[in-house]
Protein backbone atom coordinates (compact mmCIF):
# COMPACT_ATOMS: atom_id res chain seq x y z
CA UNK A 1 0.00 0.00 0.00
CA UNK A 2 1.47 3.28 -1.21
CA UNK A 3 1.42 5.98 1.90
CA UNK A 4 2.55 9.57 1.70
CA UNK A 5 2.59 11.03 5.43
CA UNK A 6 2.17 14.14 6.37
CA UNK A 7 4.74 16.36 7.36
CA UNK A 8 3.63 16.54 11.02
CA UNK A 9 4.34 12.65 10.80
CA UNK A 10 7.48 12.82 8.13
CA UNK A 11 10.41 11.16 10.58
CA UNK A 12 9.15 10.82 13.49
CA UNK A 13 9.62 7.39 15.29
CA UNK A 14 5.48 6.81 15.06
CA UNK A 15 4.88 7.86 11.30
CA UNK A 16 7.68 5.69 10.48
CA UNK A 17 6.57 2.58 12.13
CA UNK A 18 2.86 3.38 10.57
CA UNK A 19 4.37 3.48 7.15
CA UNK A 20 6.39 0.22 7.50
CA UNK A 21 3.51 -1.69 8.51
CA UNK A 22 0.55 0.07 5.86
CA UNK A 23 3.02 -0.84 3.35
CA UNK A 24 3.11 -4.58 4.13
CA UNK A 25 -1.14 -4.18 3.38
CA UNK A 26 -1.98 -5.63 0.31
CA UNK A 27 -5.13 -5.29 0.32
CA UNK A 28 -6.32 -8.52 0.27
CA UNK A 29 -9.64 -8.50 2.25
CA UNK A 30 -8.90 -11.96 4.30
CA UNK A 31 -8.86 -10.11 7.66
CA UNK A 32 -12.14 -8.93 6.91
CA UNK A 33 -13.51 -12.79 7.18
CA UNK A 34 -12.38 -13.34 10.57
CA UNK A 35 -12.92 -9.91 12.13
CA UNK A 36 -15.83 -10.14 14.89
CA UNK A 37 -16.77 -6.28 14.43
CA UNK A 38 -17.02 -6.74 11.00
CA UNK A 39 -18.77 -10.16 11.26
CA UNK A 40 -21.87 -8.31 13.37
CA UNK A 41 -22.02 -5.07 11.73
CA UNK A 42 -21.23 -5.84 8.23
CA UNK A 43 -19.60 -2.46 7.34
CA UNK A 44 -16.06 -2.12 6.01
CA UNK A 45 -15.13 0.36 8.02
CA UNK A 46 -15.57 -1.83 11.41
CA UNK A 47 -13.53 -4.40 10.45
CA UNK A 48 -9.87 -4.46 9.89
CA UNK A 49 -8.84 -3.05 6.31
CA UNK A 50 -11.29 -0.33 6.44
CA UNK A 51 -9.43 0.85 9.27
CA UNK A 52 -5.95 0.80 7.91
CA UNK A 53 -7.79 3.04 5.48
CA UNK A 54 -8.80 5.70 7.85
CA UNK A 55 -5.51 5.43 9.56
CA UNK A 56 -3.77 6.24 6.45
CA UNK A 57 -6.07 8.84 5.54
CA UNK A 58 -5.23 10.87 8.70
CA UNK A 59 -1.22 9.81 8.55
CA UNK A 60 -1.68 11.72 5.13
CA UNK A 61 -3.14 14.99 6.47
CA UNK A 62 -7.04 14.21 6.35
CA UNK A 63 -9.02 15.70 9.37
CA UNK A 64 -10.59 12.72 11.51
CA UNK A 65 -13.60 12.88 12.71
CA UNK A 66 -15.90 11.69 15.64
CA UNK A 67 -16.94 8.70 13.26
CA UNK A 68 -13.31 8.08 12.67
CA UNK A 69 -12.92 7.81 16.15
CA UNK A 70 -15.80 5.74 16.66
CA UNK A 71 -14.63 3.08 14.13
CA UNK A 72 -11.43 2.63 15.62
CA UNK A 73 -12.65 2.63 19.35
CA UNK A 74 -14.91 -0.47 18.03
CA UNK A 75 -12.05 -2.50 17.36
CA UNK A 76 -11.37 -5.55 20.33
CA UNK A 77 -7.54 -5.51 19.19
CA UNK A 78 -8.13 -8.79 19.68
CA UNK A 79 -5.80 -9.60 16.51
CA UNK A 80 -7.13 -12.35 14.67
CA UNK A 81 -6.66 -10.24 11.57
CA UNK A 82 -2.67 -10.79 12.73
CA UNK A 83 -3.56 -14.73 12.53
CA UNK A 84 -5.14 -14.62 8.88
CA UNK A 85 -2.89 -11.84 7.60
CA UNK A 86 -0.45 -13.85 4.15
CA UNK A 87 1.53 -10.64 4.52
CA UNK A 88 2.43 -10.24 8.02
CA UNK A 89 0.40 -7.02 8.85
CA UNK A 90 1.34 -5.62 12.53
CA UNK A 91 -2.16 -4.24 12.54
CA UNK A 92 -2.24 -4.30 16.42
CA UNK A 93 0.71 -1.44 16.64
CA UNK A 94 -0.73 0.44 13.77
CA UNK A 95 -4.47 0.86 15.73
CA UNK A 96 -2.37 1.72 19.15
CA UNK A 97 -0.60 4.64 16.52
CA UNK A 98 -3.85 5.33 14.79
CA UNK A 99 -5.98 5.69 17.92
CA UNK A 100 -3.61 7.81 19.85
CA UNK A 101 -3.55 10.56 16.49
CA UNK A 102 -6.92 10.38 15.96
CA UNK A 103 -8.04 11.21 19.85
CA UNK A 104 -4.96 13.72 20.01
CA UNK A 105 -7.08 15.66 16.97
CA UNK A 106 -10.68 14.78 18.07
CA UNK A 107 -11.77 15.51 21.22
CA UNK A 108 -14.22 13.35 23.34
CA UNK A 109 -17.47 14.09 25.51
CA UNK A 110 -16.65 15.50 28.86
CA UNK A 111 -18.90 12.11 30.33
CA UNK A 112 -16.96 9.67 28.57
CA UNK A 113 -13.31 11.41 29.37
CA UNK A 114 -14.91 10.77 32.94
CA UNK A 115 -15.83 7.36 32.36
CA UNK A 116 -12.51 6.34 30.52
CA UNK A 117 -10.53 7.85 33.21
CA UNK A 118 -12.30 6.06 36.19
CA UNK A 119 -11.91 2.86 34.44
CA UNK A 120 -8.01 3.76 33.99
CA UNK A 121 -7.41 4.86 37.31
CA UNK A 122 -9.89 2.95 39.62
CA UNK A 123 -8.73 -0.52 38.14
CA UNK A 124 -5.55 -0.11 38.68
CA UNK A 125 -5.86 1.58 42.25
CA UNK A 126 -5.60 0.27 45.41
CA UNK A 127 -9.09 1.22 46.22
CA UNK A 128 -10.35 -1.33 43.80
CA UNK A 129 -10.25 -4.17 46.12
CA UNK A 130 -12.21 -2.72 48.71
CA UNK A 131 -14.71 -1.19 46.71
CA UNK A 132 -15.64 -4.51 44.52
CA UNK A 133 -16.09 -6.25 48.19
CA UNK A 134 -18.35 -3.48 48.28
CA UNK A 135 -19.92 -4.03 45.69
CA UNK A 136 -20.20 -8.27 46.49
CA UNK A 137 -21.93 -7.41 49.63
CA UNK A 138 -24.57 -5.15 48.04
CA UNK A 139 -24.36 -7.33 44.57
CA UNK A 140 -28.30 -7.64 44.48
CA UNK A 141 -28.53 -3.55 44.03
CA UNK A 142 -25.64 -3.45 41.62
CA UNK A 143 -27.10 -1.49 38.94
CA UNK A 144 -28.00 -4.59 36.00
CA UNK A 145 -24.88 -2.57 33.60
CA UNK A 146 -22.32 -3.80 36.30
CA UNK A 147 -23.56 -6.71 38.01
CA UNK A 148 -21.99 -9.23 35.41
CA UNK A 149 -18.41 -7.74 36.41
CA UNK A 150 -18.72 -8.57 40.28
CA UNK A 151 -18.06 -12.05 40.82
CA UNK A 152 -19.65 -13.79 43.83
CA UNK A 153 -17.57 -14.36 46.73
CA UNK A 154 -14.14 -15.63 46.76
CA UNK A 155 -12.99 -19.45 46.39
CA UNK A 156 -11.98 -21.09 50.05
CA UNK A 157 -8.48 -21.63 49.17
CA UNK A 158 -7.98 -18.26 47.91
CA UNK A 159 -5.71 -17.20 50.01
CA UNK A 160 -3.40 -20.72 51.15
CA UNK A 161 -0.20 -19.98 49.39
CA UNK A 162 2.72 -22.91 49.52
CA UNK A 163 5.05 -22.22 52.26
CA UNK A 164 7.79 -24.69 50.80
CA UNK A 165 10.92 -23.31 49.32
CA UNK A 166 12.67 -24.87 46.40
CA UNK A 167 15.77 -24.11 44.44
CA UNK A 168 14.43 -23.62 41.42
CA UNK A 169 12.29 -20.08 41.00
CA UNK A 170 9.61 -18.31 39.30
CA UNK A 171 8.78 -14.94 38.90
CA UNK A 172 4.38 -13.93 39.00
CA UNK A 173 2.84 -11.00 38.55
CA UNK A 174 -0.32 -10.82 40.38
CA UNK A 175 -1.93 -7.84 38.42
CA UNK A 176 -4.16 -5.27 38.89
CA UNK A 177 -7.50 -6.51 38.76
CA UNK A 178 -7.40 -10.58 39.15
CA UNK A 179 -6.13 -10.62 42.71
CA UNK A 180 -9.75 -8.75 43.99
CA UNK A 181 -11.89 -10.33 41.47
CA UNK A 182 -10.45 -14.21 41.71
CA UNK A 183 -7.58 -14.35 43.99
CA UNK A 184 -7.65 -18.20 43.86
CA UNK A 185 -6.36 -18.09 40.12
CA UNK A 186 -2.68 -16.74 41.39
CA UNK A 187 -2.77 -19.25 44.91
CA UNK A 188 -3.64 -22.01 42.24
CA UNK A 189 -1.00 -21.02 40.59
CA UNK A 190 1.44 -21.31 43.19
CA UNK A 191 0.52 -24.51 44.66
CA UNK A 192 0.38 -25.92 41.41
CA UNK A 193 4.11 -24.43 40.27
CA UNK A 194 5.38 -25.97 43.90
CA UNK A 195 3.81 -29.70 43.10
CA UNK A 196 5.90 -29.68 40.33
CA UNK A 197 8.94 -28.32 42.57
CA UNK A 198 8.85 -24.21 41.94
CA UNK A 199 9.56 -21.77 44.10
CA UNK A 200 6.82 -18.86 43.32
CA UNK A 201 8.22 -15.41 44.15
CA UNK A 202 6.09 -12.07 43.78
CA UNK A 203 7.41 -8.75 43.59
CA UNK A 204 5.23 -6.35 45.84
CA UNK A 205 6.19 -3.29 44.48
CA UNK A 206 4.98 -4.36 40.60
CA UNK A 207 1.27 -3.91 39.97
CA UNK A 208 -1.20 -3.38 36.74
CA UNK A 209 1.28 -4.81 33.57
CA UNK A 210 0.27 -1.78 31.50
CA UNK A 211 -2.50 -3.06 29.08
CA UNK A 212 -5.17 -0.99 30.74
CA UNK A 213 -3.60 2.50 30.76
CA UNK A 214 -2.13 1.91 27.26
CA UNK A 215 -5.66 0.84 26.07
CA UNK A 216 -7.47 4.29 27.54
CA UNK A 217 -5.30 7.01 25.47
CA UNK A 218 -2.51 6.96 28.31
CA UNK A 219 0.08 5.67 26.42
CA UNK A 220 2.79 7.28 28.64
CA UNK A 221 0.80 6.19 32.07
CA UNK A 222 1.33 2.65 30.49
CA UNK A 223 5.25 2.98 29.62
CA UNK A 224 5.71 3.58 33.19
CA UNK A 225 3.89 1.14 34.63
CA UNK A 226 6.32 -0.82 32.43
CA UNK A 227 9.50 0.54 33.64
CA UNK A 228 7.78 0.38 37.57
CA UNK A 229 7.61 -3.58 36.83
CA UNK A 230 11.15 -3.54 35.17
CA UNK A 231 12.15 -1.90 38.37
CA UNK A 232 10.59 -4.40 41.15
CA UNK A 233 11.75 -7.46 39.19
CA UNK A 234 15.13 -6.84 38.51
CA UNK A 235 16.87 -7.66 41.50
CA UNK A 236 15.34 -11.16 40.82
CA UNK A 237 15.92 -11.29 37.22
CA UNK A 238 19.63 -9.80 37.08
CA UNK A 239 20.44 -11.07 40.58
CA UNK A 240 23.82 -13.16 40.82
CA UNK A 241 22.54 -15.34 43.74
CA UNK A 242 20.18 -17.75 41.91
CA UNK A 243 18.11 -15.17 39.87
CA UNK A 244 15.04 -16.50 38.83
CA UNK A 245 14.29 -18.39 35.55
CA UNK A 246 11.23 -17.12 34.04
CA UNK A 247 8.73 -14.42 34.48
CA UNK A 248 5.15 -16.53 34.50
CA UNK A 249 1.98 -15.06 33.50
CA UNK A 250 -1.34 -16.41 34.20
CA UNK A 251 -3.14 -13.93 32.81
CA UNK A 252 -2.80 -13.87 29.14
CA UNK A 253 -3.47 -10.11 28.66
CA UNK A 254 -0.49 -9.01 30.95
CA UNK A 255 1.41 -11.93 29.09
CA UNK A 256 1.33 -9.58 25.63
CA UNK A 257 1.65 -7.07 27.46
CA UNK A 258 4.75 -7.58 29.17
CA UNK A 259 6.25 -9.73 26.21
CA UNK A 260 5.87 -5.99 23.95
CA UNK A 261 8.22 -4.45 26.83
CA UNK A 262 11.15 -4.82 24.59
CA UNK A 263 9.20 -2.86 21.95
CA UNK A 264 7.74 -0.50 23.85
CA UNK A 265 10.98 0.83 25.40
CA UNK A 266 13.42 0.40 22.54
CA UNK A 267 13.61 4.12 22.23
CA UNK A 268 14.22 4.38 25.93
CA UNK A 269 17.96 4.08 26.56
CA UNK A 270 17.89 3.23 30.23
CA UNK A 271 15.42 0.87 29.65
CA UNK A 272 15.80 -0.74 26.57
CA UNK A 273 17.81 -3.49 27.24
CA UNK A 274 16.42 -4.68 30.78
CA UNK A 275 12.79 -4.09 29.01
CA UNK A 276 14.05 -6.54 26.40
CA UNK A 277 15.50 -9.22 28.93
CA UNK A 278 12.24 -9.47 30.78
CA UNK A 279 10.20 -9.72 27.63
CA UNK A 280 12.40 -12.70 26.87
CA UNK A 281 11.98 -14.45 29.98
CA UNK A 282 8.73 -13.96 30.14
CA UNK A 283 6.15 -17.05 29.65
CA UNK A 284 2.41 -17.93 29.31
CA UNK A 285 1.91 -20.85 32.00
CA UNK A 286 0.80 -23.08 29.82
CA UNK A 287 4.27 -22.34 27.88
CA UNK A 288 5.93 -23.01 30.85
CA UNK A 289 4.38 -26.39 32.96
CA UNK A 290 4.41 -29.06 30.29
CA UNK A 291 7.92 -29.65 30.69
CA UNK A 292 6.64 -30.68 34.61
CA UNK A 293 3.90 -32.88 33.24
CA UNK A 294 5.33 -36.11 34.66
CA UNK A 295 5.75 -34.54 38.17
CA UNK A 296 2.10 -32.82 38.07
CA UNK A 297 1.47 -36.64 37.32
CA UNK A 298 2.62 -38.46 40.10
CA UNK A 299 0.31 -35.80 42.43
CA UNK A 300 -2.77 -36.02 41.01
CA UNK A 301 -5.35 -37.91 43.12
CA UNK A 302 -6.55 -41.46 42.38
CA UNK A 303 -9.89 -42.39 41.33
CA UNK A 304 -10.87 -38.98 40.64
CA UNK A 305 -14.24 -38.00 38.62
CA UNK A 306 -13.13 -34.87 36.92
CA UNK A 307 -15.77 -32.55 35.07
CA UNK A 308 -15.86 -32.02 31.01
CA UNK A 309 -14.03 -29.20 29.97
CA UNK A 310 -14.78 -26.48 27.38
CA UNK A 311 -11.52 -24.47 26.71
CA UNK A 312 -12.14 -21.09 25.37
CA UNK A 313 -8.43 -19.60 24.04
CA UNK A 314 -8.28 -15.71 24.92
CA UNK A 315 -7.30 -13.59 22.21
CA UNK A 316 -4.31 -12.31 23.92
CA UNK A 317 -3.14 -15.82 23.66
CA UNK A 318 -4.08 -17.30 20.44
CA UNK A 319 -3.74 -14.25 18.43
CA UNK A 320 -1.46 -11.88 20.96
CA UNK A 321 1.57 -14.56 21.41
CA UNK A 322 0.31 -17.01 18.90
CA UNK A 323 0.36 -19.82 21.32
CA UNK A 324 -2.23 -22.43 20.34
CA UNK A 325 -2.90 -26.20 21.56
CA UNK A 326 -0.59 -25.66 24.76
CA UNK A 327 -3.53 -25.64 27.97
CA UNK A 328 -5.46 -28.42 26.03
CA UNK A 329 -1.99 -30.28 25.31
CA UNK A 330 -1.25 -30.28 28.49
CA UNK A 331 -4.57 -31.24 30.29
CA UNK A 332 -5.11 -33.84 27.84
CA UNK A 333 -1.85 -35.32 28.56
CA UNK A 334 -2.71 -35.09 32.68
CA UNK A 335 -5.95 -37.37 31.75
CA UNK A 336 -8.06 -34.18 31.72
CA UNK A 337 -11.22 -34.44 28.94
CA UNK A 338 -11.14 -30.80 27.36
CA UNK A 339 -12.62 -29.61 24.08
CA UNK A 340 -12.41 -26.32 22.34
CA UNK A 341 -15.54 -25.19 20.46
CA UNK A 342 -16.47 -27.20 17.47
CA UNK A 343 -16.79 -23.74 15.43
CA UNK A 344 -15.35 -20.04 15.74
CA UNK A 345 -13.05 -20.86 18.48
CA UNK A 346 -10.81 -17.94 17.00
CA UNK A 347 -12.91 -15.62 17.54
CA UNK A 348 -12.81 -13.35 20.28
CA UNK A 349 -15.81 -13.69 23.37
CA UNK A 350 -15.95 -9.93 23.05
CA UNK A 351 -14.09 -8.65 26.95
CA UNK A 352 -10.99 -7.40 25.35
CA UNK A 353 -9.85 -5.50 28.19
CA UNK A 354 -12.12 -2.62 28.87
CA UNK A 355 -13.97 -3.10 25.51
CA UNK A 356 -17.14 -4.81 27.45
CA UNK A 357 -17.76 -1.79 29.66
CA UNK A 358 -17.04 0.95 26.81
CA UNK A 359 -18.87 -1.27 24.00
CA UNK A 360 -21.37 -3.21 26.21
CA UNK A 361 -24.13 -4.12 23.26
CA UNK A 362 -21.20 -5.52 21.12
CA UNK A 363 -19.30 -7.08 23.71
CA UNK A 364 -22.25 -8.97 24.96
CA UNK A 365 -23.66 -10.23 21.25
CA UNK A 366 -19.81 -11.63 20.96
CA UNK A 367 -20.41 -12.69 24.32
CA UNK A 368 -23.81 -14.93 23.10
CA UNK A 369 -21.91 -16.04 20.02
CA UNK A 370 -19.17 -17.48 21.99
CA UNK A 371 -21.47 -19.35 24.48
CA UNK A 372 -23.38 -20.69 21.33
CA UNK A 373 -20.34 -22.01 19.97
CA UNK A 374 -19.42 -23.56 23.35
CA UNK A 375 -22.83 -25.19 23.92
CA UNK A 376 -22.61 -28.46 21.82
CA UNK A 377 -19.56 -29.66 24.23
CA UNK A 378 -22.29 -29.62 27.17
CA UNK A 379 -19.43 -29.09 29.44
CA UNK A 380 -19.25 -29.51 33.32
CA UNK A 381 -17.18 -26.17 33.11
CA UNK A 382 -15.80 -23.71 30.98
CA UNK A 383 -12.03 -22.80 31.18
CA UNK A 384 -9.90 -20.32 29.63
CA UNK A 385 -6.82 -18.62 30.35
CA UNK A 386 -7.48 -14.98 30.84
CA UNK A 387 -9.50 -13.04 34.06
CA UNK A 388 -11.10 -10.66 32.04
CA UNK A 389 -12.55 -13.22 29.35
CA UNK A 390 -13.84 -15.64 32.51
CA UNK A 391 -15.48 -12.90 34.52
CA UNK A 392 -17.16 -11.51 30.85
CA UNK A 393 -18.28 -15.53 29.67
CA UNK A 394 -19.91 -16.09 33.59
CA UNK A 395 -21.99 -12.90 33.16
CA UNK A 396 -24.05 -14.56 30.66
CA UNK A 397 -24.35 -18.69 31.40
CA UNK A 398 -25.10 -20.38 34.54
CA UNK A 399 -21.89 -23.03 34.06
CA UNK A 400 -18.96 -22.52 35.87
CA UNK A 401 -16.60 -20.43 34.21
CA UNK A 402 -13.20 -21.10 35.61
CA UNK A 403 -9.09 -20.86 35.02
CA UNK A 404 -7.41 -23.61 33.79
CA UNK A 405 -5.24 -23.62 36.80
CA UNK A 406 -7.92 -24.00 38.91
CA UNK A 407 -9.22 -27.34 37.64
CA UNK A 408 -5.63 -28.78 37.17
CA UNK A 409 -4.87 -27.51 41.18
CA UNK A 410 -8.46 -29.40 42.11
CA UNK A 411 -7.11 -32.44 40.46
CA UNK A 412 -3.84 -32.41 42.60
CA UNK A 413 -3.06 -34.06 46.32
CA UNK A 414 -3.02 -31.36 48.80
Amino acid sequence: MQTHLAPEFQDTPEGQTAEAILRRCVHCGFCTATCPTYQLLGDELDGPRGRIYLIKQVLEGAQPTETTQLHLDRCLTCRNCESTCPSGVQYGQLVEIGRRVVDAKVGRPRQERLRRWLLKEGLTSSLFKPALRLGQVFRPFVPAALKDKVPTRPHPRAHHWPQHSHPRKVLMLLGCVQPAMHPNINAATARVLDAAGIQTLVADEAGCCGAIRAHLDDHHGGLDDARRNIDAWWPMVDGHNQPVEAIVMNASGCGVQVKDYGRLLAHDPAYAERAAKVSAMTRDLCEFLPAFAPALASHLRANQTRPRLAYHPPCTLQHGQQIRGGVEGLLRELGFDIAIAPADSHLCCGSAGTYSVLQPLLSKQLRNRKLEALAPLAADVIVSSNVGCIQHLQGGTATPVRHWIEVLDEALVP
